[in-house]
């Protein structure tokens, strides 16, 4: 027989309203927002007693003649019932409480506030209370377990907390609601509740299901819900017997649950479709008493057929006492009792019984279970498989209900599933957009991000979003009607992006306001297909894009053409974009223990479309979630967990991720955190707003934007070495993205990579001296290790001050070897440009056309670098054939003659022995030659900005954004992009720069030799390697279109080689060349000996000046560095 719904009538005045039974179920007692408290005989009585309790009344509870209130006053106050005198406060709190309810037997109160509180008072001593911290938000509902042991609490941080009462500790929280900072903006009150009696299933309203957790396992045991539901669950109440469960929606609906066999019982619409918040079960018959959020009391009768229950109550106790009594009475009787002691080990599923079995057949089929499972104690013998697999979870019934001697082995009628007590899933984490507020809020933020802010406000007055540009020269604010309830959005430089979810007539849509456009269209709309949402959204520079719910990744142009479409490799849960990057992460499996398992993709959607990560882990701090992702202002992955870790890609360390920050150090309280908006590299701020008591800001009034310092997580950060270890690779890490800018081609300024290079080698430097005054000597060479040249030089001069000559020779082997390297980087260099130059020369008509550019080239070369910096290659061989030391003076030009081959070494490098004594007594012991002993650290600073302007004015193009596609190095890329100018007037130049080239090599890095300036160069070993190697590179690479790629692709597979293969294709190459070498020489033999005679006269002359050149030394970076190693001890 359904249940039968009586009109509503009005109870109180618009607002919360709460509801409750007295113990016998003679009156309903309310409450609302008027502050009266109302006493019904039935839902006819036009004359309820009311009592006045404060300005609101939030919650109310009734139990023994005593009355208990949430008032508005922050108090929670008693009056007697049901005469209404009022009987002190028994507790306060700094805000209002939110919800109070009574233990099982009355002697105690529970109350949870919006200052994160919750507080268990005794009724008849105030003074003895007990505060349970934890929460996060203000405290949503409570429920005590009626056996005193546990208390269940749901909080606006989106967790449902277990306490254990006697110690007030937390047992256990799940992430099961959605956040928010205040009860008013809640989506749901989360009205949660024990099972009677047993206390062993406690009911959470969660989403449009009730999840049922068992007691001490706290494991999800099974959830409830069904297709009546369309809107979230607000609460629910068991019925006195414990086996029917009411829950009522946030649009007036109420369902009933037999939980045992979780069939729905009744379905009842409220008539109006307002919220239900109030919903109390009469504890001795089928009645439910119901409240709305405007006031209203409503009843429903009949509910269930529940005659025979009041007699249950007897037969129960009974029970205890005798075991036979058990099957006097009606089996129906002892459903309650039989649920309570068996609902977790044995749940049944739909449809277990045939449509002609009753509710008593039903319930003996529960009987027969527990008679079941006692077999296993008293006969193992007698137990089939199936039982035998589901002994361990029937066992325990032993424990907690009641008990039988002697029965006989009944039919098993329903299958039974075995107890799981290992790590439980953890609900996977819904799509969001970074920059965004929880979506049911009225007022929300949309976006907020470095370009600008989306607001969104639904409310009665108005349906709109608001967009206002941080730069208003990029565009004005605009004020947009949301008529189709845009969900989503993104903003960037060029456009605005919003979708909106799918309805039954409306197929879910992307809209895109291309603001940035030259024509008049500005906008343009997609509709999805048909049962597909866009879940997530994003902009690029360029380009858009949308996840939607069938795991599909839609790109679209800007001006808004379909381009690629691709499978995600689950389901999304945020998206970022910044330039031609695509940052995606997603669930890549089922999370544990509270640990979402994502995943993470990087793409990169420019000309050559690529896959950085390739789905890899995405790790999170323990328990929590993602909160934000996104780029940083230079291009670097980035994002934030819900603990407050900031993490970053760090691109020098295999694409790995490291912490950079955690805001929580920042935090003054507990309750308190940082919702990020930004992050920058140059300079290092982590861009983020200040939320007092919660997750998110309000959008009014307007929240202001704080600055927090990024800090790496190293050890002992409190010591000097500790905190110069963090400064040295915080420094590091970000400026890794000057090396990604460089590599695709990027334009950056060059000041600011020498000024970190600079930062960084102070910081070596500094720790260098720490180490050597510690006496760590090995660490010594560790850190010179991470130095440049120019610093290991310094080192060297440093340590052999300070008399540790053991520990200068190693540096001294050291410098040796970065010297052998960056000679074997330079030749792999000038062996990929010779070849590049080579495949230009075949282009050419004569060799003159191909010698003038390089002529003038050189010329040019020598302009704009330093006088210390030396780039021919051929001299580099000869260090490491002849195995001097660098810093020897033996390896001084002044006492090598030239050679014959055109190769110069020129005195500019500063081959010094740091530990010969001068022979003059006027002359200091120097380390390095002139060129190199000023300002051993600010030679980086000098950048070859003239080969940027040749490389520009050659190309005839103005400075783009991103650069050719091919990178090399400055002074390299301006002898390539000289072949492509104009050579009319070049022929008449040859001669003038041949006479200038001597005179400039006086002062400046000294040319080779002129055979290279009128002939082409000899084919390189890498050139012969690759002419026999060309067809398997193609093969492999079916994709290569243009020579670069070919030419970039083979120099890697060359430098696999070892170094004996790669000295015989050189060694193979040389000897290809001896015929085309001596016909050279004999044409050019009168400008070798005219140089040679030049090159003697500027060697002497640079001897006479020596000690002149080695004075004059301005005040700089090497001289504060100098001060610093070399202070009086």
């Amino acid at each position: 027989m359904p249940a039968t719904q009586k009109p509503m009538r009005y109870g109180h005045t618009e607002g919360h309203t709460d509801v409750c039974f007295d113990d016998s179920g003679s009156c309903i007692v309310t409450c609302g927002s008027d502050g009266d408290v109302r006493i019904w005989e039935d839902l006819d009585d036009d004359d309820p007693k009311s009592i006045n309790v404060g300005e609101k009344a939030y919650s109310c509870a009734l139990k023994n003649g005593k009355l208990v209130t949430a008032v508005s006053n922050n108090t929670i106050q008693v009056h007697t019932f049901p005469e209404g005198v009022p009987d002190g406060i028994l507790t306060r709190f700094t805000t209002n409480a939110n919800h109070v309810i009574f233990n099982e037997d009355g002697a105690k109160i529970a109350a949870g506030s919006s200052d994160f509180l919750v507080k268990v008072v005794e009724v008849l001593d105030s003074s003895q209370q007990k505060t349970f911290r934890g929460h996060e938000a203000p405290v949503l509902s409570l429920s005590f377990d009626p056996k005193d042991v546990f208390l269940a609490s749901a909080s606006c941080d989106g967790s449902v907390r277990v306490w254990q009462i006697s110690d007030q500790t937390c047992s256990v929280s799940w992430p099961l609601l959605q956040k928010c900072n205040d009860v008013i903006n809640a989506k749901s009150i989360c009205r949660l509740a024990w099972q009677p009696k047993s206390g062993k299933l406690l009911a959470i309203p969660v989403e449009k299901s009730v999840k049922f957790y068992r007691r001490e396992a706290w494991s999800n045991q099974f959830d409830l819900s069904d297709d009546f539901i369309s809107q979230t669950l607000n609460i629910v109440t068991w019925s006195p017997c414990g086996q029917y469960l009411a829950a009522g929606s946030i649009n007036g609906s109420i369902i009933v649950w037999n939980v045992e066999t979780k069939d729905c019982l009744e379905r009842v619409k409220h008539e109006k479709g307002y919220s239900i918040c109030g919903l109390a079960w009469h504890p001795t018959c089928g009645r439910i008493a119901y409240t709305d959020a405007e006031g209203n009391l409503g009843l429903l009768e009949n509910v269930c057929d529940l005659s025979g229950k009041k007699s249950s109550n007897k037969v129960s106790n009974r029970v205890e006492k005798d075991y036979d009594d058990l099957f006097d009475g009606d089996d129906a009787s002892n459903a309650g009792d039989f649920l309570n002691d068996n609902s977790v080990e044995t749940p049944f599923s739909k449809g277990i019984t045939n449509d002609g079995e009753d509710d008593d057949d039903l319930m003996l089929t529960s009987s027969r279970h527990r008679l079941r499972s006692h077999i296993l104690e008293d006969d193992e013998n007698s137990v089939d498989v199936t039982l035998l697999k589901n002994s361990s979870s029937l066992l325990r019934d032993e424990e907690d209900g009641n008990q039988v001697d002697n029965i006989r082995s009944l039919p098993l009628k329903t299958s039974q599933k075995p107890f799981y007590d290992g790590p439980m899933p953890t609900p996977r984490q819904k799509p969001f957009q970074s920059g965004s507020t929880p979506l049911h809020l009225t007022h929300r933020f949309m976006m907020w991000n470095s370009v600008g802010i989306i607001r969104c406000y639904n409310d009665e007055q108005d349906n709109a979003i608001d967009v206002e540009f941080h730069d208003t020269s990029i565009h004005h604010a605009t004020h947009l009607s949301n008529t189709l309830n845009y969900t989503v959005a993104d903003l960037s430089h060029e456009a605005i992006l919003l979708a909106c979810e799918g309805t039954d007539e409306l197929a879910s849509k992307l809209h895109c306001l291309h603001f940035s456009s030259w024509d008049s269209s500005k906008e343009w709309m997609v509709d999805m297909p048909e049962h597909e949402d866009v879940e997530a959204i994003c902009l690029g520079q360029g380009w858009a894009a949308a996840a939607t719910s069938t795991l599909l990744l839609r790109l679209f142009t800007i001006g808004g053409v379909q381009k690629e479409v691709f499978s995600l490799l689950g389901p999304v849960v945020s998206m970022a974009g910044h330039g031609e990057q695509l940052l995606i992460v997603y669930h890549r499996g089922t999370g544990f223990d509270g640990d979402q398992c994502l995943g993470v993709q990087l793409l990169e959607l420019g000309r050559k479309k690529k896959q950085i990560l390739h789905g890899d882990p995405l790790p999170l701090s323990k328990k929590s979630y993602l909160a934000w992702v996104g780029f940083s202002a230079e291009g670097t992955p980035c994002y934030v967990d819900s603990e407050g870790i900031v993490r970053m890609l760090n691109r020098g360390l295999g694409n790995t991720w490291t912490p950079v920050c955690d805001t929580r150090e920042h935090c003054k309280g507990k309750s308190d955190h940082y919702w990020v908006v930004g992050i920058h590299e140059n300079p290092q701020q982590l861009r983020c707003i200040p939320c007092k008591g919660s997750r998110f800001p309000p959008t009014l009034p307007r929240p202001a934007l704080a600055i927090l310092s990024f800090k790496l997580p190293y050890c002992q950060t409190a010591t000097e070495k500790g905190q110069m270890e963090e400064q040295f690779w915080r420094s590091v890490m970000f400026h890794n993205y000057l090396d990604y800018l460089a590599k695709n081609d990027y334009e950056y300024k060059e000041s600011t990579k020498t000024q970190a290079v600079r930062e960084q080698q102070e910081l070596l430097i500094k720790m260098f001296a720490l180490s050597c005054k510690l006496e760590r000597e090995f660490r010594c060479v560790e850190l010179a290790d991470l130095m440049t040249q120019n610093a290991v030089s310094l080192a060297i001069k440093y340590a052999s001050r300070s008399r540790k000559l053991i520990l200068a020779q190693r540096l001294s082997e050291l410098a040796m070897e970065k010297t052998a390297e960056s000679a074997a980087t330079q030749e792999d260099e000038e062996e990929e440009e010779d070849y590049r130059k080579q495949s230009n020369a075949d282009n050419c008509d004569t060799v003159s056309e191909w010698n003038q550019p390089r002529v003038r080239n050189q010329v040019e070369e020598e302009d704009g670098e330093h006088s210390g910096e030396v780039d021919e290659v051929e001299e580099k061989p000869e260090i490491r054939k002849t195995g001097q030391n660098p810093f020897s003076k033996n390896a001084n030009s002044s006492d090598v003659p030239a050679n014959k081959s055109g190769a110069v070494i020129s005195s500019n490098q500063g081959r010094a022995n740091p530990f010969k004594v001068s022979a003059s007594p006027k002359e200091p012991a120097v380390l390095v030659n002139t060129g190199r002993s000023t300002n051993i650290l600010d030679n980086i600073n000098k950048s070859s900005k003239k080969s940027i302007v040749l490389n520009r004015s050659a190309n005839n193009e103005k400075s783009p954004v991103i650069k050719p596609l091919i990178p090399k190095p400055k002074s390299k890329q301006a002898s390539a992009a000289s072949y492509f100018q104009k050579r009319n007037s070049q022929a008449g130049k040859v001669d003038d720069v041949k006479e200038e080239t001597p005179k400039i090599s006086s002062s400046e890095t000294p040319v080779a030799s002129p055979q290279n300036t009128e002939s082409p160069r000899p084919r390189t070993g890498f050139q012969m390697w690759l002419e026999e190697n060309r067809n398997n590179i193609l093969s492999d690479n079916p994709d290569f279109s243009e020579e670069a790629d070919i030419i970039k692709e083979g120099m890697l597979r060359f430098r696999v080689l070892s170094a004996e293969e790669r000295k015989a294709w050189t060694n193979k190459a040389k000897g290809d060349a001896v015929s085309d070498g001596l016909e050279a020489k004999k044409r050019k033999h009168l400008v070798d000996e005219n140089n040679e005679t030049e090159s003697q006269q500027e060697k002497a002359q640079e001897d006479l000046n020596l000690p002149k050149k080695r004075k004059p030394l301005d005040t700089s970076t090497n001289q504060k560095l100098s001060a610093f190693a070399f202070k009086q001890e």
